[in-house]
């Protein structure tokens, strides 16, 4: 999970999307709490959340990962999340969006849920990048 899924449940609830997204980003969370379903973190996941300004939400999201989380990429991967997430970068990916894609891959995960449209149209055979509504779906399917 992307830090913009982290974030969804401090977002404004009156849009549809949004609070549909939240809904399943909490499901997903009780899921990881559960350990149903294991969470992969990673440096820059860390990173990107030290710089919100919102306390109780960047405090919320430290929490549930060092409680939850299975796996780290840490800097002593940062050659490879570096080599990596150019490749990623050349096919038009953000920076930091890329260094997460790149994280997740090597952590081998299956799944990259994020809420940022234009992320999930990456494709690539390495993992499966989903919305978590979308990833909702597929544990029903299982």
């Amino acid at each position: 999970m992307d830090n913009c899924c982290f974030g969804r449940p401090f977002d404004n609830q009156s849009f549809p999307r949004i609070f549909i997204e939240t809904q399943a980003t909490l499901f997903i969370q009780d899921k990881i709490r559960e350990g149903k379903i294991e969470l992969a973190t990673s440096h820059i996941l860390h990173y990107e959340n030290s710089e919100c300004k919102l306390k109780i939400r960047k405090e919320s999201v430290a929490n549930f990962l060092k409680e939850y989380s299975k796996i780290h990429i840490d800097m002593n991967y940062g050659e490879q999340v570096l080599k990596l997430s150019e490749k990623i970068i050349s096919k038009g990916v953000k920076p930091k969006d890329a260094y997460h894609l790149a994280s997740a891959i090597l952590a081998e995960c299956d799944y990259f849920l994020s809420t940022d449209d234009r992320l999930i149209k990456y494709k690539t055979d390495k993992i499966i990048l989903l919305n978590p509504v979308e990833f909702i779906k597929v544990l029903e399917a299982d």
